[in-house]
């Protein structure tokens, strides 16, 4: 299966009820397993790389003279 853009696929998993149950408890607008899932893996990589990006602090060197507003102009 070649995917470009917005491919899904669909799958088979075991999941644990009572996990499926404690996020569904936190979850004002998600109605169906799918939504919990798809909002859950969606919410792990944002995370992942938000952690990512974090590992950047330091490594970077910015411009003194660097004059952002002018840029705007």
């Amino acid at each position: 299966m070649v995917c470009i853009v917005g491919c899904m696929m669909r799958t088979n998993i075991v999941l644990d009820d009572e996990l499926i149950a404690e996020a569904f408890s936190y979850s004002q607008t998600i109605s169906t397993k799918r939504e919990l899932i798809e909002t859950a893996l969606k919410e792990y990589v944002d995370t992942r790389k938000r952690k990512n990006i974090g590992e950047l602090r330091g490594k970077i060197s910015f411009n003194e003279d660097y004059d952002y507003k002018a840029m705007r102009k």
